[in-house]
């Protein structure tokens, strides 16, 4: 595979001009790219560039609103809704996230759900940034049927992403994102277009069987969830979460209503973020970090978020797959 090295600015600049050039306004198109720049910074391939062409279906059929100025209402002085307007989720999340993070700071607990937006990225932005303010976060989403539930063969759940903050005063937190399947469906998709196997229990075919070829299970297969039963329910909570309780769709029904254009569904965003301060008491950052810290000096141990925050601080350009920089330059030029 050959690629192009492009740095995070120049990797933001082009997602930004193509989002531009394809009916975003500044303000939506600078947030999307933000989102995108972070996920190639982060060493995250499969949630950034990767997506971007995604986005641009979305754009030229007309699903998604460029334009989109999102809604916040306040439901209670813990609880904000947030309409997206029918945009992409990126700006909805900048708009909402300040809005939960003060009410958190002030109530001890506080909610955003967002609605009627479009979420196409990685989850650990949003609630990194409700842990740089000293704030545990949580959030997750769903999307379109991809997952099997335990014993069945037929999708019903999205990868039903999850992601959780725990903020560590003068260190990066302790951060996961990760899928309720058993791998997400853009490291599969990228698997399969450099023609990667993967491992057994990742995925059925077409047929209902085990296959360890990613095309087979991307292109007319089922993805399982990970941990069998114990996944399974897991994202049963993530969809009464992000479509129950917020009032969006569930996976299902983001399947029913999308237009298949081949970008993201429409759907909702549940995010929670919570005081350790007022929850805890003034010690609870001594207290966690013992804990932590002994958790991290064990052997054997790499924590989460610990290959993001490495990847982070290389100034180095990235390597592109030099196809996807070519499209994506033929979308920037129509």
């Amino acid at each position: 595979m050959s690629t192009t090295p492009l740095t995070v600015s120049e990797i933001f600049d082009l997602a930004k001009q193509c989002l531009l050039n394809n009916g975003c306004n500044v303000d939506n198109a600078e947030a999307a790219a933000r989102t995108i720049s972070t996920a190639e910074r982060d060493g995250s391939e499969s949630h950034g560039l990767f997506r971007l062409p995604g986005y641009i279906k979305s754009l030229r059929s007309g699903k998604v609103n460029g334009h989109a100025v999102p809604k916040p209402e306040p439901l209670t002085p813990a609880a904000i809704r947030l309409d997206g307007d029918n945009g992409f989720a990126p700006l909805a999340i900048e708009v909402g996230t300040p809005l939960l993070a003060e009410a958190a700071e002030q109530l001890g607990v506080a909610v955003l759900t967002i609605r009627n937006s479009f979420h196409f990225a990685a989850l650990w932005p949003e609630v990194e940034a409700l842990a740089a303010k000293g704030l545990v976060g949580l959030a997750c989403t769903v999307h379109t049927p991809m997952v099997a539930p335990f014993g069945a063969k037929k999708a019903f759940f999205s990868t039903n992403p999850i992601s959780f903050a725990y903020p560590r005063p003068n260190k990066n937190p302790y951060v996961f994102d990760m899928a309720t399947a058993a791998k997400a469906r853009g490291d599969i998709g990228v698997a399969a277009r450099d023609g990667h196997e993967l491992p057994l229990g990742i995925g059925l075919d077409s047929d209902g069987n085990p296959t360890t070829d990613a095309k087979k299970i991307h292109q007319g297969g089922v993805i399982l969830p990970f941990g069998g039963y114990k996944g399974s329910a897991i994202a049963t909570m993530i969809e009464l979460l992000a479509a129950g309780l917020v009032g969006d769709y569930f996976s299902y029904e983001a399947a029913e209503a999308d237009n298949k254009d081949g970008g993201p569904a429409r759907g909702g965003e549940f995010i929670m973020a919570l005081s350790p301060k007022i929850l805890a008491g003034t010690d609870w950052g001594d207290h966690s970090e013992a804990f932590l810290t002994k958790l991290e000096q064990m052997e054997g141990i790499r924590m989460p978020g610990q290959r993001r925050f490495e990847n982070r601080l290389s100034q180095a350009p990235r390597q592109i797959n030099s196809e996807l920089v070519e499209t994506i330059r033929e979308l920037t030029a129509g």
